[in-house]
């Protein structure tokens, strides 16, 4: 993490790196190298240590020669979990967040004050009046999971020009009706919406925009299944559509030809993200946990 010349970093006690010299677990290297056993269990808990640029929790993970641990001091207030989602990573460039299903990436004509953009602006604005927020990408208002929101204008181009290249792993998690047949497949069309704000899939390369979503089935029994999804494109309601054309469609989808609403949301959840990031080149890789919804089902 980047925190050097930053507003944001003057108010932190700047991150700390070590490099392993011999084979140890995290605690015990830890304690070794920063002292308080209670000190270096709050890190830990609260996600604030890295080894090789991964978010480890795990007193007894097993540090090899030559890992980097990277120890940040930001405090818990520093790394906020508000009602409608959590701020998984933040430097001086990007903010990375786990929305919660329900919450509008962005404002729309019938709601425009409780939304991610609004809610990480205002968060921006307490380090300094100054600051601006930036989306980079969306997700539907009842899909939950991993956003990035830019910092400036210049991050935001940057991402949204060199997406594809930059995003090495997208992958969403969704609980459907049935059981899919073959466990694992892909599907393409030309999706493009209509006035009523559907989205509609076609073979007609007239009507609208190529798209293809791939599946893996997780688990599942003999009436829903949790898929493993993951695209080649980034359509619109893209992964609802597709698994609605496979006749599997997404449970609490009313929408996309769901029947069921067995878990009072939604189950459509952005897994992980991995991507490069735009100004330091860093690896950065993020995984949420599956929502217990999703698992009590299946």
């Amino acid at each position: 993490m980047a925190y050097k010349n930053s507003k944001f970093s003057q108010k932190k006690k700047e991150p700390k790196q070590f490099t392993v010299n011999e084979e140890n677990e995290l605690l015990k290297f830890l304690y070794q190298n920063i002292g308080k056993t209670v000190k270096s269990k709050a890190l830990l808990k609260n996600k604030l240590i890295r080894v090789n640029n991964k978010i480890t929790t795990q007193y007894n993970y097993k540090l090899n020669i030559n890992d980097i641990v990277e120890v940040n001091y930001e405090t818990i207030s520093d790394r906020k979990n508000y009602r409608d989602f959590s701020i998984v990573y933040e430097d001086e460039h990007i903010i990375v967040i786990d929305k919660h299903a329900g919450l509008l990436s962005i404002a729309s004509a019938k709601d425009n004050k409780n939304t991610a953009y609004r809610l990480l602006s205002n968060h921006v604005k307490i380090q300094d009046p100054n600051n601006l927020i930036f989306i980079v990408h969306r997700l539907d208002r009842d899909t939950s999971g991993l956003m990035v929101f830019a910092k400036s204008e210049k991050v935001k181009e940057i991402m949204q020009k060199n997406w594809h290249d930059l995003v090495t792993e997208r992958i969403y998690i969704a609980l459907v009706e049935g059981k899919p047949e073959p466990w694992s497949g892909d599907i393409s069309s030309y999706l493009y919406e209509s006035k009523a704000l559907i989205v509609h899939s076609s073979q007609n390369p007239e009507k609208g925009e190529f798209a293809t979503t791939h599946y893996k089935v997780l688990k599942g029994n003999k009436e829903y299944t949790l898929l493993k999804v993951w695209l080649e494109t980034g359509k619109k309601n893209q992964i609802r559509v597709h698994l609605k054309d496979l006749g599997f469609p997404i449970i609490g989808d009313k929408k996309y030809g769901s029947k069921l609403d067995l878990i009072g949301r939604l189950g459509l959840h952005a897994w992980i993200l991995n991507f490069t990031h735009p100004i330091t080149s860093e690896k950065l890789e993020f995984k949420t946990a599956i929502p217990r919804k999703f698992t009590r089902v299946v």
